[in-house]
């Protein structure tokens, strides 16, 4: 039980060791404002090149990917293509929008390397509907 006058000891205590917690630090350094979409859910970028990598082990394949470049910062990540053959559907100088992939901390997730985003739309077009044929790729 701290004493009478205690107060101003255990405000500056408190102050101390709310350094220790994870989200008081993100939301007081505005971390989440560090990330290539400057916090914002989702984000629209240009294809640069399309390309292929390879799993971390013990996984074996290659996964298909997007290099690209996001409009508002002109900063370059890779973006994860989903689902199967829906990389054939993606072309160099596409409007695509990306988004976070969800992992921990805005990591990568399982086994790729490096890989924090995911392509949800090609030229406006969601993906899975390119995908599934009810709709098409819109031409710019």
């Amino acid at each position: 039980m701290p004493g009478m006058f205690a107060a101003r000891n255990l405000k500056q205590k408190r102050k101390k060791f709310r350094w220790k917690s994870t989200t008081y630090k993100i939301k007081t350094l505005k971390l989440w404002k560090k990330s290539p979409l400057r916090g914002a859910p989702i984000g629209r970028a240009l294809v640069l090149k399309k390309k292929g990598v390879e799993q971390k082990q013990p996984h074996s394949g290659i996964i298909k990917a997007v290099r690209c470049q996001i409009i508002k910062n002109g900063i370059q990540v890779t973006a994860f293509v989903p689902k199967t053959g829906a990389i054939k559907h993606i072309d160099e100088h596409d409007e695509v929008l990306i988004e976070g992939l969800g992992a921990s901390q805005g990591g990568a997730v399982g086994s790729m390397h490096g890989i924090k985003y995911r392509v949800i739309a090609v030229n406006g077009v969601s993906l899975s509907e390119i995908l599934k044929g009810k709709k098409e790729k819109a031409k710019h």
